[in-house]
């Protein structure tokens, strides 16, 4: 599989880049997180999606960066671009808006635990058509459980 890269990235600076998305089916609703790794060819990597069962949109977008983060340290990638469409998470994680809500900061902590781990990580916005490699995973394992309690 080859990706478009939408978003420009500098890959003299990086090794990959994690597109990281989480959504849920009503807030809160059935819910999922998805993050895909993408080297500098735009060649895939790794695709993770989690089934989170009944969750809020923002639980699963910290979820879906833990586990993009989490897949890149299991695959020896030291530096690391992160594009995500959640405005919220990026200035959390810049330190730009605080992490008020007591269900996020778990998620929160464990996330800024991960980047730790990089050389180099820089999380960034970007619109929701440039993260749709991540906004598929998600919607994927969502119809496939919504699918799986139909049968």
């Amino acid at each position: 599989m080859h990706c478009r890269m939408l978003t420009p990235i500098d890959f003299a600076a990086f090794d990959a880049v994690m597109f990281a998305d989480g959504g849920s089916r009503g807030n809160p609703g059935p819910a999922a997180s998805g993050a895909v790794l993408v080297d500098s060819a735009g060649g895939l990597i790794e695709e993770i999606g989690c089934y989170l069962g009944r969750a809020t949109n923002n639980v699963a977008e910290w979820t879906a960066l833990c586990i993009g983060l989490e897949a890149g340290l299991r695959r020896g990638i030291k530096r690391l671009a992160v594009r995500m469409d959640s405005e919220l998470v990026v200035k959390q994680m810049s330190g730009e808006y605080r992490v008020k809500h007591v269900d996020l900061q778990p998620l929160y902590a464990r996330a800024r635990a991960l980047a730790r781990n990089f050389e180099r990580i820089e999380i960034r916005h970007v619109p929701r058509k440039q993260n749709a490699l991540a906004d598929a995973v998600v919607n994927a394992v969502l119809d496939q459980e919504a699918g799986a309690r139909i049968s």
